[in-house]
């Protein structure tokens, strides 16, 4: 994408009433608008709150909230030019029970109050196969304990994934801790059980992942 189209993008993102940008120094000291009050103040309702960690393009937030109107859906990601599409896609569609924030994912304990999310959706993350890299895995330790502090009490957390390995690391991580798994499936279009959130939603990537006959894994699972 050329730096013409981002900054088009950047700024229309501005105008959108479903799109947050908060600045860094903002969210670390907890000045962000809707921290603890995104269903009084912005949904207006007192529906479930679904978050994906991670949204690019913005896909799966909107086909979720098109699937589940009684639902509300907010994207993170630190990549607006990325979200804008989906940003753009929910107003033209009229969706208003979407919303993206733009901010570094290891913040979104900041974004959101204790008990306010009701699940967490994270699709098709970056592995980061390598063990130094191992800090920024979206399911390592650090990142499930920012998860506990924003989800509801039995709240579930969502993986799906085309990386064998992210799929491994976090099924034995999870069982190694002793949190509850709720669903694992290595390949979740040959086996049945799958919910229809997981085989009704192809994002660009995980179809071109299917085109390559890559497994798309999924692994649902509760903090304990």
């Amino acid at each position: 994408m050329g730096s013409k189209n981002k900054k088009k993008r950047f700024n229309e993102n501005e105008s959108f009433g479903n799109v947050f940008q908060p600045s860094r120094e903002e969210v670390i000291e907890d000045k962000f608008t809707y921290k603890g009050s995104w269903r009084t103040d912005f949904f207006k309702n007192d529906h479930p709150i679904i978050v994906e960690l991670g949204c690019g393009k913005g896909e799966y937030t909107v086909g979720l909230a098109q699937q589940n109107p009684d639902k509300n859906y907010i994207g993170i990601d630190i990549k607006g030019a990325r979200f804008w599409r989906g940003a753009k896609t929910a107003i033209e569609t009229q969706l208003n029970n979407v919303a993206f924030v733009r901010t570094q994912i290891e913040l979104v304990q900041h974004i959101f109050d204790a008990g306010e999310v009701d699940e967490i959706w994270i699709t098709f993350p970056d592995p980061q196969i390598k063990f130094k890299r191992t800090k920024h895995r979206m399911t390592n330790p650090d990142f499930l304990e920012r998860y506990r502090q924003i989800l509801k009490p039995n709240g579930l957390i969502h993986l799906k994934t085309d990386s064998e390995f992210m799929h491994g690391y976090t099924l034995g991580l999870i069982q190694g801790l002793g949190h509850e798994i709720v669903y694992a499936n290595h390949t979740i279009y040959q086996n049945e059980g799958a919910p229809k959130e997981v085989l009704g939603i192809q994002t660009f990537y995980e179809t071109f992942y299917l085109n390559l006959q890559k497994p798309i894994t999924y692994l649902c699972f509760r903090l304990k």
